[in-house]
Formats: structure tokens, sequence, C-alpha cells
């Protein structure tokens, strides 16, 4: 959870924000309409804020003062203005801050946030600066520490490389053309042999105005050129650009891995990801499981409460096992209010022990709604051993579930492949 400072003497403004910010559950808002306020609520937190949302003119404030204040606490800050004065303006724009945002309508509150979660999002960015001049790669670090992001540094491609394979939160690489030991064509080459475009984005950076270098570049899988020397501001633009394109794939990956409801992995992904855990698990010839789990008597409370209550039930689902399992195993909603698990380097044992203790959780758990409190069961199902194949230990685990449904529900039934590979 990120925390955040918003500053505004408009109760207007305020309820924009506000409502806007219900759109992010990864952020905690702290709120005040004057500069006094600002300071008490600086004092109660220890300046520790990871950005700020800040109006220009407060009436104990009117000339930017508060900007210089969260600078002195080294928050970045998104500027809100409802007029504009061309000094004040220049001046504030010489500060650490992170845009400079007019309150024209109620889209600019949209614009401003949307630049607040960037910046929350840099620090968990990391972006590898790759130069043989020290002074370009304390430039461009400078900057990019300003931004709040994470930065490794290496002079050439080889030591890029080594650093990426270390580090493999990289998110984006920006290099330069000449350097020594390997160039910026050769390490983009290589970078490309293991990375994707919408895995880690590489801006390229050259002195060099030859077509064929850029043209080069481009070819080998660069996402982005750029000309030295360089702004500020142009290397911000690019770089944010790049981020913003990698969320952007991101997001579509989840839409197509995961499921909307639950935000789990969807039954497409699990057998994408599972087969090659099965098959490692089979070459080493050790055992894993794979259970399927069921709501018992799930139509039962759409009927009674309806389906939004029902929506709840099965995202509880999902609260239990995330809980309980280990985040190395595999969890999916099949369908419905069925969902499948698959753990590797567990023992039968241990599996019984795991999924008795899920079952039980279910079983004493109340999940309380506005409309309506509920409790229910489920019923589990697991293969445990390794069978000839993934889809082999699903059909095992769905007739151990069908075996858990038949003698009473609430229950947890285990068998394994009738031949062990």
């Amino acid at each position: 959870m990120k925390k955040i400072l918003v500053v505004d003497d408009s109760k207007t403004i305020l309820t924009l924000i506000k409502t806007e910010l219900k759109k992010y559950d990864d952020i905690e808002a702290y709120f005040a309409e004057s500069f006094k306020e600002t300071m008490r609520l600086l004092r109660e937190n220890g300046g520790e804020f990871h950005a700020a949302l800040l109006d220009l003119n407060l009436p104990d404030a009117p000339n930017g003062e508060v900007v210089k204040l969260a600078n002195s606490h080294g928050i970045p800050a998104v500027v809100l203005s409802a007029t504009v004065n061309k000094e004040l303006k220049e001046s504030i724009l010489k500060r650490d801050i992170i845009d400079f945002v007019l309150k024209d309508d109620p889209s600019s509150i949209h614009f401003a946030l949307k630049a607040i979660q960037r910046t929350l999002k840099n620090y968990d960015t990391t972006i590898l600066v790759v130069d043989d001049s020290l002074v370009y790669r304390a430039t461009i670090t400078g900057t990019l520490k300003r931004l709040h992001i994470n930065v490794l540094e290496a002079k050439d491609g080889l030591e890029a490389l080594d650093l990426i394979n270390k580090h493999p939160e990289i998110s984006l690489v920006i290099t330069d053309y000449e350097m020594p030991n390997m160039d910026g064509h050769e390490l983009t080459f290589k970078i490309r042999e293991t990375y994707k475009k919408d895995q880690l984005s590489i801006i390229a950076i050259s002195s060099l105005e030859k077509q064929e270098t850029i043209t080069k570049f481009l070819r080998f899988g660069a996402n982005d050129f750029i000309h030295k020397p360089f702004t500020d501001n142009e290397i911000i633009t690019r770089i944010n650009a790049n981020l913003e394109l990698l969320d952007l794939f991101s997001q579509i990956k989840d839409m197509a891995n995961k499921d909307f409801l639950t935000g789990l992995y969807n039954r497409r992904y699990f057998f994408d990801a599972g087969k090659p855990i099965f098959s490692k698990n089979r070459r080493k010839k050790s055992p894993m499981a794979v259970a399927m789990i069921d709501i018992d008597k799930f139509k039962n409370i759409n009927d009674t409460y309806g389906h939004d209550i029902g929506d709840i039930a099965i995202k509880e689902v999902k609260n239990i096992l995330e809980e309980t399992l280990r985040s190395s195993d595999l969890v999916s909603r099949f369908g419905g209010e069925e969902f499948c698990i698959l753990l590797e380097d567990i023992t039968e044992d241990d599996t019984i022990k795991v999924f008795e203790k899920i079952r039980l959780l279910f079983e004493e758990n109340d999940i309380v709604t506005p409309k309506v409190n509920i409790k229910y069961t489920v019923s589990i199902g697991i293969c445990y051993g390794i069978a000839k194949n993934l889809d082999e230990m699903i059909k095992i685990s769905d007739e151990a579930l069908y075996y858990s449904k038949e003698h009473g529900r609430n229950q947890v039934a285990i068998q394994k492949p009738s031949v062990q590979e």
C-alpha cells in the first residue's frame, strides 16, 4: 500500500479526488485543506509519503509554499492550480515536481491521479543504464532517481548482460551505442534472444546521426531511440511512454490469463503453466498433487440470495486459498464455483493436512455482507502422485471430488493414479 498526501482547500475538488481514488485499491490517501493541516500530517507521518497531489494556492500559503514543503521531505508532487500565473508556474516547474495540471474540468483530476499512479509504480521499477561515459550515466541516473526509479549501471554490454541475468526485475534498459567490449547493437541483439519487447523495453541512445545506426537498433529489437544530447524532459517523456506500454502489455496478459471476478489464473493459463511443471516432476519422478475444490450447494446461495452474493462467495474462495497456500502453488478458477490447484515439492501427508486445513477454514468462516451473512462448506478431491499426463491427474482429482460430494460433502478425498508413471 502506497501513501499519498492530498492537499486542496476546495471541498468540491476533494470530493472529485476521493471518488477517483476509489479506482485504486493500492493507494492510502491522507487529506488536508490548508498549509497548517499539511504540516500536521507530515509531522504525524514522519514525512513519509510516496507522492503528493498539491493545490498551488492555499488560503494560508498562496504562492506554492506547500510544494516547497513537500520537496523538503523528498516527496514527488503533482501540482494542481485553478489559474495560470506564468511567473509562479515557471518558479514551481523548477522544483522537483511530477507534473503541473490545471483544475479546469473533472478530467484533469483523472489525469493528475494517473501521473501519481505512474510515480507510485516507479518505486517498484528498475532501469539499467548502460554507457561507458561516466558523465552521461550520472546524468541519466540523476534524472531517474528524481523520479524515484531504482537504477542499476553498467559501463558496457558485457557488464549489462551480467546484471540482467542477476536482476530479473529490470524492466527497461537505456543503452549507448559506442562502448568497449560489447556495443549497443550487440547488447540489444543479445537481450532480444531472451526477452521480447513486451517483457523488457530497450531505449537506445547515440550521438551519431547516421540513419543506419538508428535502423540497426530498431531492427535488432530496440523499442525507442534518443539522440545525444537530450533534455531531462525528453528522456522522462520517453521513459514514461515505454513503461506505460509495458504496463499495457501486462494488463492485456492479465486479461487473457486471469479470471475477471477473482483475479486468479483461468483454466487456459492453468494448462499453459501446469504442463511444464508436470513434465519437470515426471522427469524427476517426483510426486505432486492436483486438487479440485467445489463450493457445496452453490446453486442454493444464488437462488436464495442472488448472484451478487454468489459472486462474494466465489471471491472468498480466493481469499482463503491465498492465505493458506504457498506463493509457488498454481491456483486457478476452472469455471463457476470450481477451483483447481497444482502443488509440487509436497508429501502426501502434508497435502492432506493443507487441504483439511482449507476445508476447516471454510466450515468455520462467516461472510458478512451488507445484505446478509452467509456460511458454506467446500468439497475437495485430490490426485496425488504422477499420472501419464496432467489431464489424467485432473480427471482423477475430479473423480475424488465426486466421491466427496456423493459421501456427504464438506470433506477431502484423495486418490492415486492406478499406474504411476
